[in-house]
């Protein structure tokens, strides 16, 4: 047990000593490429205002009332870049030709951002709407470019809405994030209610991930009681690795009731990032991870209207296997042409995110409370910000942690 938690001690310095993604990419960037494409969003947030950086714009806490912006991104040409992948700029100011970039960010009041969003809408002729709710462990520039690529890759005929709720985009803050989807329920039921009150909106299509469907579902459960149904123009409810227990969503399915718009789930058995969710909710199985073929399921997946695409045998760069909505050209192309049909999506670099989850399998008992955290994390990525903020995370961890990463630097080679 002993190696066991020094080994697992030791993926975390690794994390430590690594370097991040740059703060404040959302700062315009003075010219744009011409090669370059791009996409416009509009924004809605629960989040608090980041207060330090115009680049920022908003953090992880929790604001008191929904804010909303217009953010523009340029997405470099497909001969620089790879679908399915964010180029995040190594230096600031970005490169358009060769990364994402900001070409405008502007936070605006309610009013305005509804006048805008519907003079869009009219100018454009473009009645479809494309939401996106992201998952756990997200910041918000990373949910903003994140949602370009998707919307740039997928080439959805669709206005795209950003709902982004206040995670702190940090691995060991899974249960702060939970309750932060909590909180953030009224206000996706406020937006979904505006836009199908717009009288050029003709469909919305959901595309929620992650911690995201637990988000999004709840808000179509209040509008269902609320309503006495969902409202005609959401078509489509597409769940990429929910991550949400089966017997929850049953329940859920029953308060929106039988006139529900068609739900498409995108699951994955080899979800490395579910099973982690599954085992600290007491092996409940979570709903992006289920086996479709197995008779327990049969009930759920012959509801009306429930479709399962079952993603275990499509590749992706995604070594947790968690992002493959996003990240796997075919995937995303799928979303894109269910969009133009008519019918009715955090980065993942987690090469030593998946270590750290297998070794935390075996070594909770052997290093305590932060494998214990760990492992309630349902995202185990030590993306580069998340290095960035595990030094004040470990002053939350107590003593164990720190014995832990004290026992793995005295078995380091020295350099």
């Amino acid at each position: 047990m002993r190696i066991l938690s020094r080994a697992f001690a030791l993926g975390l310095v690794v994390a430590l000593g690594a370097c991040g993604k740059p703060i404040g990419v959302l700062d315009p960037v003075a010219v744009a490429n011409p090669q370059a494409k791009r996409v416009d969003m509009f924004v809605v947030t629960t989040r608090s205002d980041a207060g330090v950086s115009s680049g920022e714009m908003f953090g992880g806490a929790r604001a008191t009332n929904a804010a909303f912006a217009e953010i523009a991104v340029s997405v470099p040409p497909l001969a620089n870049r790879r679908i399915g992948d964010v180029q995040w700029p190594a230096s600031l100011p970005a490169d358009p030709a060769r990364e994402f970039a900001t070409v405008s960010a502007e936070k605006l009041d309610r009013d305005t951002a509804l006048r805008r969003f519907h003079a869009r809408m009219t100018k454009t002729g473009q009645r479809r709407v494309l939401l996106f709710v992201h998952g756990f462990n997200t910041r918000f520039e990373e949910a903003v470019y994140r949602f370009a690529q998707i919307a740039h890759d997928s080439q959805a005929p669709a206005v795209p809405v950003l709902f982004t709720w206040p995670s702190r985009g940090q691995l060991l803050a899974y249960t702060y994030d939970r309750e932060s989807a909590n909180y953030s329920r009224d206000a996706l039921e406020s937006l979904l209610q505006a836009l199908s009150r717009d009288s050029a909106v003709g469909e919305i299509t959901i595309l929620a991930h992650s911690m995201g469907n637990w988000v999004a579902l709840e808000a179509l459960r209040q509008m269902a009681i609320r309503n006495g149904s969902i409202p005609t123009k959401i078509r489509s409810v597409m769940m990429a690795s929910p991550d949400v227990d089966v017997d929850v969503f049953r329940r859920q399915l029953v308060e929106i009731g039988v006139k529900h718009p068609p739900f498409i789930l995108f699951v994955s058995r080899d979800d490395k990032a579910l099973g982690l969710s599954s085992r600290i909710w007491g092996d409940t199985p979570r709903l992006g991870a289920i086996n479709p073929g197995e008779a327990r399921y049969n009930g759920l997946l012959d509801t009306a209207g429930l479709q399962v695409i079952d993603l275990t045998d499509a590749t992706s760069a995604d070594s947790l296997n968690h992002g493959k909505f996003a990240e796997n050209p075919e995937i995303v192309r799928l979303i894109g042409g269910r969009l133009a049909e008519g019918q009715t999506l955090t980065d993942a670099n987690a090469g030593l995110g998946e270590k750290i989850g297998a070794l935390t399998t075996g070594a909770a008992s052997a290093v305590g409370r932060a494998a214990a955290i760990t492992l309630s994390a349902p995202i185990a990525i030590v993306d580069p910000e998340t290095r960035r903020n595990l030094p004040s995370q470990f002053e939350q961890l107590g003593d164990d942690a720190a014995g832990a990463v004290k026992g793995a630097r005295s078995v380091l080679p020295t350099r």
